[in-house]
């Protein structure tokens, strides 16, 4: 993930055009945009991002915990 942003940044900065980032990297132009619009407005940090997908948890840590100690139980007790 992180080489194939600095890639993208790398070809913009020599003066490549989107469509040929686009052709030779095998990404989508909203990628490519994506990309150096976060690189100008973060610099580096851009280049390995932050997400957090998906839902937040729905279970507490100690209940997680919980549900570990009764699957650890053998079923007699």
């Amino acid at each position: 993930m992180r080489p194939r942003r600095a890639i993208v940044v790398l070809m913009s900065v020599q003066g490549q055009t989107v469509r040929d980032i686009t052709s030779l990297m095998r990404v989508s132009e909203d990628y490519v945009r994506d990309v150096i619009h976060a690189f100008n407005e973060r610099g580096f940090d851009a280049l390995d991002p932050k997400w957090s997908g998906g839902r937040p948890r729905a279970i507490t840590e100690r209940g997680r915990e919980h549900v570990h100690l009764i699957a650890r139980t053998s079923p007699a007790d």
